[in-house]
């Protein structure tokens, strides 16, 4: 049975985790926060509380593993919090777990073409803001001792959307000179693609775009949420907020990961939200 680490085992980590074990994985479960791992554990992993950007916790590890997942969050952090979780913690899993094949869960936000163009994994990734700068910095070196590398598009599902939160505050005014493209991934079709990547043994050294088929304007988000739940949407013409990862607009291609047989449960935005993400809202 192959071994599998999964480091930072939440949103994503945990759908991932429960995929895994299906295939036939045996799947231990980092997590920095106690009550998360117990979680976890009562679900019938292996976990520990651990903290990954900690060379010495690391170290302290005994056991070996076919496979590793870096899957950590910072969840919104500052550039600090990204060099500590990503770059620190790659290298840390690089240095402990030198045999083991590295998966890094990185974003589509390395990308910052901002002409609403079409991106693939060919295209340039030179991000501008400094996290998405060290995001880079932390998929080089992961590619560099033959890794795979995942870009992930805005995270969304159960419980968590921001454009529906947005929508439901009533801040979901669209300046029309700043409309800009969404890339999104739902959190099962984000677990199933690292699942695959793993299982189907896809070329290492490599990577690949995780997003649904479909990039859609945040102004067309926002008029679907509005007829679908019947609500007024929010007056033209304000200003878009300053977006902590910088500013892009580009569609993201899945073409890559989709040619080796991989396919989103939730193709686009309003199969995702109708499907998975108003339900679980109680809308």
């Amino acid at each position: 049975m192959p071994r599998v680490l999964i480091a930072g085992c939440g949103y994503v980590g945990a759908v991932a985790a429960a995929r895994l074990a299906e295939r036939d994985w045996q799947v231990e479960a980092w997590t920095r926060s106690s009550e998360s791992a117990g979680k976890l554990a009562a679900e019938g992993f292996r976990a520990l509380a651990l903290d990954i950007s900690d060379a010495g916790q690391v170290d302290q590890c005994k056991s070996e593993f076919d496979a590793v997942i870096h899957c950590a969050s910072t969840r919104g952090g500052n550039a600090d919090l990204y060099r500590q979780v990503y770059l620190e913690g790659v290298r840390n899993l690089l240095a402990r777990f030198s045999q083991s094949s590295l998966l890094f869960v990185s974003s589509t936000s390395v990308y910052a073409q901002s002409g609403g163009e079409w991106v693939t994994e060919e295209s340039a990734a030179e991000p501008t803001h400094p996290t998405g700068k060290i995001l880079r910095e932390a998929e080089q070196l992961a590619l560099a001792h033959n890794g795979i590398v995942a870009r992930l598009a805005g995270i969304y599902g159960p419980g968590r959307s921001h454009l529906l939160k947005t929508f439901l505050a009533g801040e979901a005014a669209v300046d029309s000179g700043n409309d800009r493209f969404v890339n999104q991934i739902h959190r099962e079709d984000a677990a199933s693609a690292l699942a695959f990547l793993l299982d189907r043994q896809a070329p290492r050294g490599q990577t690949f775009n995780v997003v649904d088929d479909e990039p859609i304007l945040r102004s067309e988000c926002y008029r679907w949420l509005a007829a679908k739940l019947n609500r007024a949407q929010s007056a033209a013409g304000a200003t878009a907020p300053q977006r902590k990862r910088g500013s892009s607009n580009k569609r993201v291609s899945n073409a890559k990961l989709r040619s080796l047989g991989w396919r989103p449960q939730y193709p686009t935005f309003a199969d995702g939200m109708e499907r998975s993400v108003l339900p679980s809202f109680g809308l």
